[in-house]
């Protein structure tokens, strides 16, 4: 009789087991954290503040090579994104201008801005708010940091894992703003000539002045005004160099050098670049090998 029954215990415990099983991983998968960042220099903030955090990823809303949002339309994809996303990291300040289709469409999904606690440029005229204020190294550690709090509050079983990736990645963040700051010391007060408004705040962090923008918006073309305006201003005040960007190649720098002799450098506003964790560090770097040289030649 003893003998029949150890088959029917046997597979009562492994009926037990397998439900507790499966009552852990449901568990396990309701706590997985999906974020969705707007565009490539949130992603990268987001990538190193949940870095090795369990079950937490994050996925980025707009394709690689989109640059600024400047006039972005989110897309039959993008909506299907956000639906399986728990949180949207979002850089605010107006650079989302879709911001309040994603929170009609996904009225439960967690918002995170980061332009909180960071003073904004005024554009010109009625441009608004100037929205690039991760191009500021000092602004982008403040970003960091605002996104660190906000994910220890979402997600308080990890907050020990995000306080440490938030405070590592500032402490790196920190150690390039330095070096910049020393190594172009020397050159505050110089002007340059950029043809995108995303380095008002990097030029103020650095006391450099921003003589003139060319194209307020990538792709934009100057009129012949603003052109002679431009070639006009080089000459007069024997400006150098000109900045373009690697994503918004311009026609209108190489006409502006032959005219004046002003070199075309490329400045890099971080918005497109490797999946590398360091990308935006690296990207900084090679921002200052570039004034710098542009600045002694």
């Amino acid at each position: 009789m003893f003998i029949r029954r150890i088959p029917v215990f046997i597979l009562s415990v492994f009926l037990m087991v397998c439900y507790f099983v499966s009552i852990g991983n449901a568990a396990s998968a309701a706590k997985d954290i999906k974020i969705v960042a707007s565009f490539y220099p949130m992603y990268i903030m987001a990538k190193n503040v949940i870095k090795d955090v369990p079950g937490v990823s994050v996925q980025n809303l707009t394709p690689p090579l989109t640059g600024c949002l400047h006039d972005y339309t989110v897309t039959t994809n993008d909506m299907k994104k956000l639906a399986r996303a728990q949180v949207f990291v979002a850089n605010g300040a107006g650079m989302e201008s879709f911001l309040d289709k994603i929170i009609a469409g996904h009225p439960n999904i967690k918002i995170i801005e980061l332009a909180g606690g960071i003073p904004l440029i005024k554009g010109e005229g009625n441009e608004g708010d100037n929205p690039h204020l991760w191009v500021s190294i000092s602004n982008a550690i403040i970003q960091v940091k605002n996104l660190g709090r906000a994910m220890e509050e979402f997600d308080p079983d990890h907050k020990e894992l995000y306080a440490k990736n938030t405070a590592d990645y500032a402490a790196k963040l920190e150690a390039l703003r330095q070096k910049m700051h020393s190594e172009l010391a020397s050159y505050k007060g110089r002007s340059i000539i950029t043809f995108h408004e995303a380095f008002p705040y990097f030029a103020h962090e650095f006391g450099l002045k921003i003589a003139a923008v060319v194209e307020r918006e990538p792709g934009s073309e100057p009129s012949a005004k603003e052109l002679a305006d431009t070639i006009e201003l080089i000459k007069k005040n024997g400006i150098p160099a000109l900045f373009s960007e690697p994503q918004y190649p311009s026609a209108a720098a190489q006409a502006i050098a032959r005219e004046t002799g002003a070199k075309v450098y490329v400045l890099d506003p971080a918005v497109t670049g490797s999946d590398d964790y360091d990308a935006y560090v690296n990207i900084m770097e090679n921002n200052l090998k570039i004034l710098k040289l542009a600045f002694r030649n």
